[in-house]
């Protein structure tokens, strides 16, 4: 049984983490190529406009294997340097791959999103949760530090001191307060949570697709920049855009009152 289910439907990419009946823990050895080659598929196909990342069953993911970390098993055997080195190659693996995704994605937390699963959702650039999702990020209880990537994702989604309180603490916070401190945009019922994600990713699917990965590239940047930069990067993807077919189409879809045909070109 592979660890991740890729479908596709029309222009959105399905990603479904399948290890239920293992709370869909991440990390375990192949997972760093495993996710690697289902993300270079997606970014490789200009039909994929948005992608959706949930978990099977009733957990998004528990994160790490914990059971391996007592016993000093798969990841975590051996030396320290060969514990980091399986951690880059198989965790971070897993942490680059998704933040590399060129197309919107959308993370539908459809329950436990902890540790590393919480890592996870943050890469995605807008949440959406059921009512039974809960977040957390428990290194500290565990006495590790938080290893995976949260350290610089979870204070550009929440803030610093909102994540400094759920590091420090490893307390856990439901899908109202994950709401109320911008970890999610919405919380659904759970029946609904898969229709209210693509719907959304069908609307987002609708724009033209080479400016949509563009965007998200500049947002991504404006992370880790000045402004400056962003304005010059944004001023040269601008002069492309004008010069686009879908710019075109767009003009003569909006002056026709007509819906456009966008083709990536």
């Amino acid at each position: 049984m592979t660890a991740l289910l890729v479908e596709k439907n029309g222009p959105v990419a399905i990603l479904t983490l399948n290890r239920p009946e293992a709370r869909n823990i991440l990390g375990e050895p192949g997972d760093g190529a495993l996710f690697r080659d289902a993300i270079a598929a997606i970014n490789d196909d200009p039909a994929i406009r948005c992608a959706i990342l949930t978990g099977a069953g009733s957990v998004f993911s528990a994160g790490g294997n914990i059971k391996a970390m007592q016993e000093k098993t798969g990841l975590f055997a051996g030396k320290p340097d060969e514990i980091t080195a399986a951690y880059e190659r198989d965790i971070h693996g897993v942490v680059k791959v998704l933040w590399a995704i060129e197309v919107p994605l959308i993370a539908a937390v459809n329950g436990a999103a902890i540790g590393l699963g919480n890592d996870v959702a943050c890469l995605a650039d807008i949440r959406i949760a059921s009512e039974t999702a809960v977040f957390s990020v428990p290194f500290l209880k565990l006495g590790l530090v938080p290893g995976d990537g949260g350290s610089w994702l979870l204070p550009r989604v929440i803030g610093y001191a909102r994540a400094a309180e759920l590091f420090f603490s490893a307390d856990t916070i439901d899908a109202t307060m994950a709401l109320k401190w911008g970890l999610v945009s919405r919380v659904v019922p759970s029946a609904v949570l898969m229709d209210e994600a693509h719907g959304l990713a069908v609307s987002i699917a609708r724009q033209p697709p080479s400016v949509l990965r563009q965007t998200k590239a500049l947002m991504r940047q404006g992370l880790t920049t000045d402004f400056a930069t962003v304005m010059k990067a944004s001023a040269e993807s601008q002069g492309h855009a004008h010069a686009s077919g879908d710019h075109a189409e767009a003009l003569a879809a909006f002056f026709a009152k007509r819906p456009p045909v966008f083709r990536g070109n």
